[in-house]
């Protein structure tokens, strides 16, 4: 059995999330039927993270076994041809027979994308989220910083996660302005379910002038969900780069150098 990893990218508001499910589109199943259109066999995949329905990715990285023989060409241009023009397949390589896309990760990084206009945009409008309302930049920024490190993520923990544990370490949480968008890049060795879009409904309340900087501070101890901030939309989120040890020599995310454009500029 040859092993390979594939760095993909998708729409995610045109699947139900990457899993699997039973009668609705997952990227998952999409991907798995156009791998096995050119393994002749059917193909079962491992991803680095499960998005959300409706969440975006342009540095997924997915693993596959196969007993056929195929060149790297084939894993890339051939399954293109049989996959929905909202998902692409950038790069194909083989790797260890025990390499585990989820658990040799080493960390994943996310891209928010917040519009605050006046007007709603027609443009990219299901690849950001929008807000009427302007917003302070520098003190949700310094809010972020009060998380940093390893804690109990209990308080940004969506309802139905099946982690055994809340603890993650958070290892950068930047928040900038790049005009006309607001981008919250966030890295961690792991992501609980909901917990970026957790972190940015809890950050505009800071933004809005809702909340002080420290009550950040507060929602993180507590370990109470109920006192967090909403749920932000997942259209404005991305899968944005997942890391690996060097020696792997994957290639560096994000692929869809347009998108956004870049999700917005590429700053680690």
């Amino acid at each position: 059995m040859a092993r390979f990893a594939l760095g993909v990218s998708y729409q995610g508001d045109a699947f139900c999330g990457w899993q699997r499910q039973a009668e609705v589109p997952s990227v998952q199943f999409t991907l798995e039927q156009a791998l096995s259109k050119i393994a002749l066999n059917p193909i079962t995949t491992l991803a680095a993270g499960r998005t959300d329905k409706g969440v975006h990715a342009v540095g997924q990285v997915v693993t596959f076994s196969t007993p056929v023989q195929r060149p790297l060409e084939a894993w890339v241009k051939g399954v293109n041809t049989w996959l929905p023009p909202t998902i692409r397949v950038h790069w194909a390589k083989e790797v260890h027979e025990r390499f585990d896309a989820r658990r040799h990760a080493l960390w994943r990084q996310y891209r928010y994308v917040l519009y605050p206009s006046p007007i709603p945009p027609a443009i990219y409008r299901k690849g950001v989220t929008w807000t009427y309302r302007s917003v302070n930049v520098e003190a949700m920024h310094r809010a972020a910083q009060l998380w940093l490190g390893e804690h109990d993520f209990s308080a940004f923990r969506g309802a139905g996660c099946q982690a055994k544990h809340a603890r993650r370490n958070l290892m950068a949480f930047n928040i900038s302005y790049s005009e006309p968008v607001v981008v919250f890049s966030v890295k961690a060795n792991a992501f609980l379910l909901h917990m970026v879009r957790n972190f940015v409904g809890t950050l505009l309340k800071i933004g809005y002038g809702e909340a002080p900087i420290e009550w950040a501070l507060d929602v993180l101890h507590s370990q109470d969900r109920k006192l967090a901030g909403v749920t932000a939309p997942p259209n404005g989120l991305y899968l944005y780069r997942v890391g690996y040890p060097d020696e792997l020599n994957f290639p560096h995310g994000p692929h869809e150098k347009w998108a956004l454009p870049c999700i917005i500029n590429d700053r680690a």
